[in-house]
């Protein structure tokens, strides 16, 4: 299963699951969180390595800035979009602030 796939499926589960959502979110308060967010979902039983989430991200943003335009100079500016991490914090963040809207 690619990165991309377990991450999708990982946020499913941590949507549905507050003590899952809680350990993923704790990650960044560490001192190298993307290095402890990949070690809680190994440890949560998806293989997921710092080098193949960034991998993942940047080969994503480079097929969409292919697919823009004909690709090259021209393609529109693309920030952010290729951080996967921050996109899944982002979502969980997001969703806990749904679950506990007073906090």
């Amino acid at each position: 299963m690619d990165t991309v796939t377990l991450l999708d499926e990982l946020q499913k589960k941590a949507w549905h699951d507050p003590a899952i959502r809680n350990r993923l979110l704790d990650t960044r308060r560490a001192a190298d969180p993307l290095s402890a967010f990949c070690r809680e979902c190994r440890e949560l039983g998806y293989e997921i390595y710092e080098m193949e989430l960034i991998c993942a991200g940047e080969e994503f943003h480079a097929a969409m800035k292919r697919s823009t335009n004909g690709g090259g100079e021209n393609s529109p500016m693309l920030t952010d979009e290729n951080d996967f991490y921050e996109l899944f914090m982002a979502s969980l963040e997001r969703k806990e602030k749904e679950m506990n809207p007073d906090q």
